[in-house]
């Protein structure tokens, strides 16, 4: 049963990875129960409550890095509701194109509704061009707490 536990636990980290670009899957939450089910496995006996209070706090992080970072992308530049939505309803699309649709479908959203509002093609560049620094920035930084709670938890078990 142990190693079924620990499979389990993999497959929720490595879903949670794919999440963290993906915005339809929870990528900080898929990560966070693949570590409580790998502490499960173990009784709780090598990753105690303290490291998955942390972990839990990470995981509270990462969800408010990706919304911060693309918002504070966006409004830098000028963004408008519309063009915050036409990110949004860019990236859902995107996804029918695997990864280079997740790349560029909130630019491209956030351009063509900016534009759409506005009819100013070089400030709906510029919010296009805004919402995807702050895409891979709040990807970036949501990567990095998701390592940073991988080492929490492999920490513990290891000195656990």
């Amino acid at each position: 049963m142990r190693e079924v536990l620990y499979a389990l636990a993999a497959l929720l980290v490595l879903a949670g990875l794919v999440g963290i670009v993906v915005p339809i899957l929870p990528g900080g939450m898929l990560v966070f129960a693949g570590i409580v089910v790998l502490a499960w496995a173990d009784g709780f006996s090598r990753i105690g409550w303290a490291p998955l209070l942390l972990c839990a706090l990470l995981t509270v992080l990462m969800g408010l890095a990706q919304w911060a970072a693309a918002a504070l992308g966006a409004r830098r530049v000028g963004a408008s509701r519309w063009g915050m939505a036409g990110a949004f309803l860019g990236a859902l699309a995107g996804l029918a194109f695997g990864f280079p649709g997740l790349i560029l479908g909130p630019l491209l959203g956030a351009t063509l509704f900016e534009y759409l509002r506005k009819r100013d093609l070089p400030h709906a560049a510029r919010v296009g061009g805004g919402t995807m620094v702050g895409f891979l920035l709040g990807t970036a930084v949501q990567y990095a707490l998701a390592v940073a709670m991988l080492g929490v938890a492999l920490a513990a078990w290891a000195w656990g």
